[in-house]
């Protein structure tokens, strides 16, 4: 057996083991390039080290520290609550208001799984409440997370740029882009029609200022630990039913900053006590929760200022976010030192080891190998047809990231090579291919939306999500190699 197939056996190795078992794939990935690297490919641990992307790293560090104080701070719950406020009691605009800010949160910035599990449960609190199809909300949920996913400054986004652009393949970041946006955005609007949005276009929420007024107490008295659906159920009114919603429990004690920073951080100390016996004795999630409005308007402005800097002056993002997140923990550090205990490590260790695992396959010529096979077969319209299939089947079981960062490399050689095949156009097909199949049930996404599904028959719920997903992993191939690889 030649090292080239025994590198490709592993990596299919990796996934079916991260698949069945809870195990970060990253983990995996990282052993896998030490063991294939040494023991397969005669390469010294220095080299293999070489091969660690650190602008990826960074650039992950750096946006989802960012995002992290703008979840802490109250500005996300604070947007979706404006996002709200706007409907005015128009239950049909709902679905498409849960769409759009999960486009949002993953454009700026936000992993995706990460985007879903903050939108999802207000989503589904308020099908349950308003009698709209829970299916559609999941997955309008999902969609709307998938369609920004692919913004120049998103983590997805990032990590297919970057292996295109060090490929040394024609790139236009703002075709991915669009081309996620657009096929989601199709898909949304088909499950509107196709799951009951046609009997919501008439329906009302009765809004007053009475109201208003008590569902604002309401929303300010709900306790961390409420279930999603207690306080819309509670509330009684459309434009100030949002419950703040805990997603991630920020790492705690000395061990997150060492012994010099926790001496010198008595006054946070005292604020992590206060807040302490604030969720001990009932009181408000917002309380915890929400900085002055004024420093919300400032984080506002800085992921605005990280889209400008990246997108108009070609700034290194991870740089940019890092340096935002450090003069808004500046301005008001007592609101932000939890903010680095959440920043998404289990998707940077997911990403930077697949990653990590990708250079050793390419100096052992395994991605030539494969490249130089997919390219031999008789129709290259079929073997790009055949990895957009790859992607979507193995996508809808195993991390959309590990595939983006593991797939798209396989597929240069083919793409070098003279096929006739549009990289721009194969790029989009595989980005949109490998994360719209994230419906599945056995995703994070789908998960997470089954997880959250409320006042429902969880097994027939399971059942539709995974005859959805299986559908979209059949079909979504073919349409996105048609449009954007044959057309």
């Amino acid at each position: 057996m030649t090292p080239q197939l025994i590198s490709i056996y592993a990596l299919v190795a990796m996934f079916v083991v991260a698949t069945v078992l809870p195990i970060n794939m990253g983990v995996l990935a990282f052993v896998g390039a030490f063991l294939v690297g040494t023991l397969v490919a005669g390469q010294t641990t220095s080299a293999i080290i070489a091969g660690f992307p650190g602008g990826l790293f960074l650039t992950l560090v750096g946006i989802t520290f960012l995002f992290a104080i703008a979840q802490n701070n109250g500005t996300i719950d604070w947007l979706v609550r404006l996002a709200v406020r706007a409907v005015r009691g128009r239950i049909v605009a709902i679905p498409w208001i849960m769409f759009g800010i999960s486009a949002v949160l993953t454009a700026v910035g936000a992993v995706s799984p990460g985007a879903v599990a903050i939108i999802a449960p207000i989503a589904l609190g308020f099908a349950l409440k308003y009698s709209i199809n829970p299916l559609l909300m999941g997955l309008m949920v999902i969609h709307g997370a998938q369609a920004g996913g692919f913004s120049p400054i998103s983590i997805y986004g990032g990590i297919t740029n970057r292996i295109v652009a060090k490929a040394g393949l024609p790139l236009n970041e703002i075709v991915t882009f669009l081309a996620s946006f657009g096929v989601n955005l199709a898909v949304a609007v088909l499950l509107f029609f196709a799951l009951g949005g046609r009997k919501l276009l008439h329906a009302r929420a009765d809004v007053s200022a009475n109201q208003v007024s008590r569902n604002a107490k309401a929303a300010a008295l709900a306790p961390v630990s409420m279930a999603p659906a207690a306080v819309p159920a509670a509330a009684g009114n459309l434009a100030l039913a949002v419950p703040h919603v805990a997603i991630t429990v920020p790492q705690a004690g000395p061990q997150v900053y060492g012994d010099a920073e926790s001496e010198a951080l008595t006054e946070e100390r005292m604020l992590s006590n206060r807040r302490d016996d604030a969720l001990a004795s009932g009181d408000g999630a917002d309380k915890l929760a929400e900085s002055p409005h004024w420093y919300r308007v400032l984080t506002l402005g800085g992921l605005i200022l990280l889209a400008v800097l990246t997108l108009a002056f070609n700034l290194d993002i991870g740089f940019v976010a890092i340096t935002i997140g450090l003069g808004l923990s500046l301005i008001a550090p007592n609101l932000q030192k939890r903010a680095m205990g959440q920043v998404s490590w289990p998707e940077i260790m997911l990403i930077t080891g697949v990653s990590t695992y990708v250079v050793v396959l390419e100096k052992m010529g395994t991605i030539s190998f494969v490249g130089d096979s997919v390219a031999g077969l008789a129709s290259p319209m079929l073997a790009a047809l055949l990895l957009c299939f790859i992607g979507a089947v193995v996508s809808a079981f195993a991390s959309s990231t590990a595939v983006l960062g593991s797939l798209i490399p396989l597929a240069v050689p083919f793409l070098q090579s003279g096929t006739g095949v549009s990289p721009i156009g194969f790029i989009a097909a595989m980005a949109v291919a490998s994360t719209i199949v994230d419906v599945s049930p056995f995703s994070t996404n789908g998960a997470l939306v089954l997880a959250n599904a409320q006042g429902v028959d969880r097994e027939a719920f399971f059942r539709k999500l995974m005859a959805y997903g299986a559908i979209v992993t059949l079909i979504a191939p073919i349409v996105v190699w048609a449009l954007f690889v044959v057309l």
